[in-house]
């Protein structure tokens, strides 16, 4: 395409019909391209922490091949580094291998905040706290786009649950949805503008986010200057008219011609203006011509370097939460016997599963990395457990106890496996398997020098704690990380990884229990603003390891905490600066993290919340001295009022801790307002909320599963049932194959796929190939008809077939 472009000339010269259909996609991952004016098609897929790019048959929940690509640690895991360098530099790695494979963009990265462990998709999350999570997104939409390749910051907003989330109605109030959901996604939008941003399948307020104007227009582009193209996730558009309208581009997948149509029917009769399908075409193409003018001829890239960058990655994702007589590291040079326990130890879980699951170019195995570096150890494994199931069996766990009996150290890999997380399906608690469980017990019969190696993508409970002399929660670490973890058990590494959320000790401590999933197709977010460590602090919960715990081989002091000024005005900014020192025998990095606490709020508000962090490495005995900025949106709240953010009164500390837990050094600042602000009037503002009627009438929205027993509707069900098992894997005896000790993906997942998909996806999600829209509205009406009607179910059998 030619660089001098003229978009808004090349819109003008379009025809409705080109224009119509240039708002929905091509097919399941490229947009539609015009020759005549030299516009490409634009190839969008799957990441965010590796490339998924599918050679044959597509979908979007990681069910069908994928090209080998480098798989990289998850956002979970990641996220524990606190280190934006790091995750920039993995950033430009995801993006020159995009650019090789000729992908304009990578779809990610996923920053939904954690309100509850227990959301099946939160592997793919950064964290329970907005500041951290969007200063790590930002991070690695620099990264990527710094290869000329695009990112897609998802899912926007409050997407914070698997079930459901085609249709759930998120009920939540406007300080709230500023202060928590929003500020993940402004950080990174204002501090890294992404080329495009995802809007999830979710309602907020009534409201579904691909039709929310106040969100997807006034808050992203008038108030953050977004100057992207909007996307919706695959099959979140309900209506294409409505959603061009609020303000959204491009409808992925391809609806075929029942978006297209459906717009230039509203812009024939004057229900949709075509200024704004024409201001939707110009910020589309502005991201074609970009993704154009940055292309790059490049050859194939060095798969085994990126490996080991994603092997050096991982070691800092890791965390240690338990070290009782330093039994880490382990010494390779001592003539001792190690037990390798557990099935992960032979076939990691590194990845979770669904849209994000990547095909690995190669698998590290920590059985294979042990063997490889055992020095004068005799390393013994056993098996213990099947990871393709949660059922013990006593045989495996016989012949581990007798490895482990004969052993100095019993090194048990546990954790999490493909069926208790992944998309399409929350957890219903936070239990390890049984299998697991019951394995750690019979050794800790026999065996007193237990280390326990975990791999999961989100906190569990740990009735072991006591009974384990170690804990490393090395979560998903990619294809490398069981090299990485052999590193960190070694003492090859220093581990410095601390917790981006909270582990607490049951489902009750969890600030959202009684509200998630939700019920009758709401959620309401009536914890607030308290979520995580915000909550635990307000309640002094006991958790089981706080936000920003992890501990090192070494140890650090902080000393000589000063700010630059003791008083400033709200357009002033704060440097504060703290001295830390390695005050141990060997190098390290430690996490410093800066939080702020007002001491006499006007409103209610956390007792301290994170508003800087920085990573330090540190030689033995080496000080060196870390600083941070605040400016006035480190001390204020969301006014929903005045609809801005304020500072409310005029003392705050700011402090300086190793977790939330333990801070250790703090300082207090006087900040003189420009002038006193009123308390809000109303506690809780819910902005453009749209009061959803409990009805059972069926609709384009309602779930197959609610068909399922319907007289006439279960023959629809049953059908989809068949396509889209076939759809998923047409040999079930393929379906679950196992790669790299990782599923591609589960029946359960499938099953929840099928029975919580909206009926219009018959003909969003077919690309044209499926129902028609016509018949799709026929059909709804004749299954209302026929909801007490059963003898009317006999006009159906036309359309059902």
């Amino acid at each position: 395409m030619d660089i001098s472009i003229d978009i808004k000339k090349i819109v003008k010269g379009m025809s409705l019909k080109e224009k119509a259909y240039m708002l929905t996609g091509k097919d399941f991952w490229r947009t539609v391209a015009i020759e005549r004016d030299n516009i490409p098609s634009m190839l969008l897929i799957d990441g965010p922490h590796g490339l998924r790019k599918q050679v044959d048959k597509s979908d979007h929940m990681g069910i069908n091949e994928a090209q080998n690509a480098i798989c990289f640690p998850t956002a979970s895991a990641i996220a524990c580094s606190f280190d934006a360098d790091l995750i920039e530099h993995i950033g430009s790695l995801l993006g020159e291998e995009a650019q090789a494979e000729n992908v304009a963009i990578l779809l990610g990265p996923g920053n939904n905040i954690k309100r509850s462990p227990l959301c099946g998709r939160n592997f793919e999350y950064f964290s329970e706290d907005p500041f951290l999570a969007g200063k790590l997104a930002a991070a690695h939409i620099r990264g990527v786009q710094s290869q000329g390749i695009g990112t897609s910051l998802k899912h926007f907003v409050a997407n914070n649950q698997e079930q459901w989330r085609t249709t759930i109605n998120v009920k939540v109030d406007e300080r709230t949805l500023r202060e928590i959901y929003l500020t993940a996604f402004e950080i990174p939008v204002r501090e890294a503008s992404p080329w495009t941003v995802m809007c999830s399948y979710n309602r907020i307020n009534g409201t579904y986010l691909a039709e929310n104007k106040y969100l997807l227009n006034d808050i992203l582009r008038d108030e953050w200057g977004f100057d992207g193209f909007v996307v919706s996730d695959w099959g979140a558009s309900d209506e294409l008219a409505r959603s061009v309208e609020a303000g959204m581009n491009l409808e992925m997948p391809s609806s075929g011609t029942a978006g297209p149509e459906k717009v230039i029917k509203a812009v024939k009769k004057g229900k949709l203006d075509i200024q704004l399908v024409d201001l939707a075409l110009e910020q589309f193409l502005r991201i074609i011509k970009r993704v154009r003018d940055q292309k790059r001829i490049t050859g194939p890239y060095d798969k085994d370097a990126h490996h080991h960058e994603a092997r050096m990655a991982a070691r800092e994702c890791m965390v240690l939460l338990k070290n009782e007589d330093s039994i880490l590291p382990m010494d390779m040079n001592e003539h001792k016997k190690i037990a390798l326990l557990g099935q992960f130890a032979s076939d990691p879980r590194f990845q979770g599963g669904g849209s994000s699951h990547i095909n690995p170019y190669q698998v590290d195995t920590i059985l294979s990395e042990f063997t490889k570096n055992s020095g004068n150890c005799t390393i013994t494994y056993a098996q213990g457990y099947d990871l393709h199931n949660d059922l013990i069996n006593e045989a495996l766990i016989e012949e581990a106890v007798r490895v482990a009996n004969d052993a100095d150290i019993a090194v048990v890999c546990v954790g999490l496996i493909d069926d208790y997380e992944t998309e399409a399906l929350d957890r219903t608690h936070l239990d390890m398997p049984p299998n697991h469980i019951a394995l750690i017990e019979a050794i800790s019969k026999v065996n007193n020098n237990i280390v326990v190696v975990l791999s999961n993508g989100s906190p569990v409970k740990m009735p072991f704690a006591l009974k384990s002399k170690a804990i490393l929660e090395t979560w998903l670490t990619g294809q490398a990380g069981a090299s990485a973890i052999v590193d960190v058990l070694t003492g090859v590494h220093n581990p410095s990884g601390k917790l981006a959320e909270t582990f607490i000790n049951d489902e009750k401590d969890d600030p959202s229990f009684g509200n998630f999933p939700g019920s009758d197709g709401e959620v309401v977010y009536s914890e607030g603003i308290f979520i995580g460590y915000r909550h635990h602090d307000k309640e002094l919960t006991d958790v089981l390891f706080p936000f920003g715990y992890g501990l090192s081989y070494t140890t650090y002091e902080y000393s000589n905490m000063r700010v630059d000024k003791t008083e400033i005005t709200e357009a002033d900014t704060v440097e504060v600066f703290v001295d830390v020192t390695n005050t141990g025998l060997v190098a390290g990095k430690e996490i410093v993290q800066l939080y702020v606490s007002e001491v006499a709020p006007m409103i209610e508000r956390p007792l301290k919340e994170l508003k800087g962090f920085a990573k330090v490495e540190l030689q033995p005995r080496q000080t060196k001295t870390v600083s941070f900025t605040l400016s006035k949106r480190s001390f204020a709240f969301y006014h929903v009022d005045l609809k801005d953010w304020c500072i409310g009164s005029e003392v705050f500390n700011i402090m300086i801790g190793k977790s939330v837990a333990d801070i250790v050094l703090e300082r207090q600042i006087l900040i003189k307002l420009d002038k006193p602000v009123d308390v809000p009037k109303v506690k809780k503002v819910y902005r453009h909320n749209v009061r959803l009627e409990k009805t059972n009438k069926i609709t384009r929205n309602t779930y197959m599963a609610q068909l399922k027993d319907h007289p006439v509707g279960k023959r629809v069900y049953r059908e989809a049932e068949k396509r889209v098992a076939y759809m998923a894997n047409p040999n079930p005896i393929e379906m679950g194959k196992s790669e790299g000790g990782s599923n591609d993906f589960n029946m359960k997942a499938i099953e929840a796929m099928i029975y919580e998909s909206p009926l219009r996806n018959m003909v969003n999600m077919s690309g044209g190939e499926g129902m028609s829209e016509k018949r799709l509205t026929q059909l709804i009406r004749m299954l209302n008809w026929t909801r007490k009607d059963k003898l009317l179910g006999r006009l159906l059998s036309g359309i059902i077939k």
